[in-house]
Order: structure tokens, then sequence, then C-alpha cells
């Protein structure tokens, strides 16, 4: 393994926790936007429909997935332009 993936690897544990964060918070001001509602539904929610339950799965599962994307290639390109190497 390159000495620089393993000295990246801090750095994207940290990177995946405050894309989580965001992640999480972005997720929730959306399904406000969306529903009107304050929480998101659970899969194990007995008073939720299935439309809603899947909706909110699939609203979270692309914030988290473009806002994890995001930052792993801003992460990236910044180590790269501090150490001149590539992290990946």
């Amino acid at each position: 393994m390159k000495v620089s993936k393993i000295a990246y690897k801090p750095v994207g544990l940290a990177l995946g926790a405050a894309s989580g964060m965001i992640a999480s918070a972005a997720f929730k001001q959306t399904w406000k936007i969306v529903e009107g509602e304050g929480d998101a539904p659970d899969a194990t929610d007995e008073d939720r429909p299935w439309q809603q339950i899947l909706l909110a799965a699939a609203i979270q599962g692309v914030i988290f997935s473009v806002v994890k994307a995001t930052v792993d290639r801003s992460g990236a390109v910044v180590t790269r332009r501090l150490t001149g190497v590539w992290p990946g």
C-alpha cells in the first residue's frame, strides 16, 4: 500500500464523519420541505404508509451519496494541491 494512501486514511475518516453530519442536516431540512413534517419515518413506523417510507429512504440515499461524493472528491483535490499526490 502506498504511503499516501496510509497517510490519507485519518483524513478520509474525518471527512466521512463530516459528510455524515452534513448529509443528515440536509436530509432533515429537505424532509421538512417535502412532507412538512419534522421527522422522517423509520422503516418500522407502523402508522406511516409504504409510499412515505420509501420516499424518505430514496431522498436520504440520494442526499447521502451526493454529499459523500462531494466531500470525498474535495478532500482528494485539496490533498493533491497540498502534497502533489492523488490519495486514491
